[in-house]
């Protein structure tokens, strides 16, 4: 009896690329699989025809030889007839390694195959741990070392993890014989689940520990000494191996990882390494020169009080900004630092005596600055506006009903 085509099996097209053809498998398997019509005959005949197809297919070299050939340039192969090995094909022996190849280990699974899945009644990893700190910007600047209290889940010391009461230890589970999975026969597959009796542990606990009720882990908190390198930044992470969650049966513990967030400063603002402070310059030391002090963190003791030098240039102006070098933050992984960077704020003296007004005069006169009497000027202009909006003069606008 003549072979049908394998394109014409899977309904593809010749130039079909290797994504299209394992999507064309997918689908067909699925519909023709045994298990889920029922265990028919004819529907497991189809299957192993679309299988045979798509062992031959998928290998670059076998396609190249059934195209060049047809089922001649394959015979002796996988496309020899049968795909499963039988009748001395190299295909495959076990109908579940082309599953575990297309629909990947956990279809495999659940058809009996050899997934490679870890057996439940082995040590198992304890789960990671997120840990959320407020920190300060002296402490992202220096560097800091602070104590955490982590709520976490840790190995009962009364029954050392085993979740037998002291004196006792758990037993294999006679369903599953400690493997933690049963396989149960379903037509032409078998079908592998947790096992019902121990769910999964492998071992069975008669008389459980009155500490942790037999779950072999206790929930405390743990207290813990972290050290916070110099530059570190809101939204960095920093990973502690072997804090986190207790693993199961021996298992290994997680990790905690410690997401920082820096807390806004009332003086300073950071700019990646720069950082940025606002201070206020007197009139006369803004207009002649002079040095101010800025608030800065170089000290190693410093208190957040810590002063810099700051050059006013004469003629500064209200946002100019002065530049101090090496004097911001630190970077994390150098030696390289930021700046401070000094944004002026320039003030106008208030509450003057009758002589620093004589003066100021005096300065305005020889500067060319004339003084308008107080509102004069404004109160010209309110009346000009008005005169226009409701008529007549400026001294005498028409009233409106």
């Amino acid at each position: 009896m003549a072979q049908r085509d394998y394109y014409e099996i899977l309904g593809v097209e010749r130039t079909i690329d290797a994504a299209g053809l394992k999507s064309a498998y997918r689908k067909l398997a699925m519909t023709h699989h045994p298990d889920r019509n029922g265990g028919s005959e004819e529907s497991l005949a189809k299957f192993k025809e679309i299988s045979e197809a798509y062992t031959v297919l998928s290998d670059d070299q076998k396609r190249a030889a059934y195209d060049r050939f047809g089922h001649a340039g394959v015979n002796g192969g996988a496309g020899g007839g049968d795909p499963f090995g039988r009748g001395g094909g190299q295909g495959f022996h076990d109908i579940n390694d082309i599953f575990s190849q297309v629909f990947g280990d956990a279809f495999g699974d659940a058809f009996g195959g050899r997934g490679g899945r870890q057996q439940q009644g082995g040590p198992r990893r304890g789960s990671d741990l997120r840990y959320d700190l407020e920190i300060t910007l002296e402490q992202a600047y220096k560097g800091a070392e602070v104590e955490i209290s982590v709520p976490t889940t840790m190995t009962c010391e009364v029954c050392d993890g085993s979740g037998a009461k002291a004196g006792t230890k758990p037993t294999i589970c006679s369903t599953c014989g400690g493997a933690g999975r049963v396989r149960q026969a379903n037509g032409f597959f078998q079908v592998e689940r947790t096992c019902p009796r121990c769910g999964g542990s492998g071992e069975m606990i008669a008389d459980p520990c009155g500490t942790c009720h037999g779950h072999g882990q206790v929930r405390k908190n743990r207290q813990l000494s972290l050290k916070i390198p110099a530059g570190v930044d809101d939204g960095s992470r920093i990973r502690l191996s072997g804090e986190g969650e207790a693993g199961q049966r021996g298992g290994p513990r997680g990790d905690l990882y410690v997401f920082l967030s820096v807390h806004d400063h009332e003086l300073f603002e950071r700019d990646n390494l720069d950082l940025l402070v606002t201070v206020p310059v007197p009139m006369t030391v803004a207009a002649l020169g002079g040095i101010v002090d800025a608030p800065c963190l170089v000290s190693d003791a410093c208190d957040g009080k810590c002063k810099a030098s700051v050059e006013v240039p004469a003629g500064a102006q209200t946002g100019k900004t002065v530049r101090i070098k090496g004097k911001g933050m630190p970077h994390l992984n150098g030696r390289q630092r930021g700046d401070l960077v000094v944004e002026l704020f320039v003030e106008t003296p208030t509450d003057l005596t009758p002589r620093q007004k004589e003066l100021l005069t005096e300065l305005a006169a020889s500067l060319g600055e004339t003084q308008t009497p107080r509102n004069t000027s404004f109160a010209g202009k309110a009346k000009r506006f008005w005169a226009d909006i409701l008529g007549g003069d400026a001294d005498n606008p028409k009233e409106t009903a």
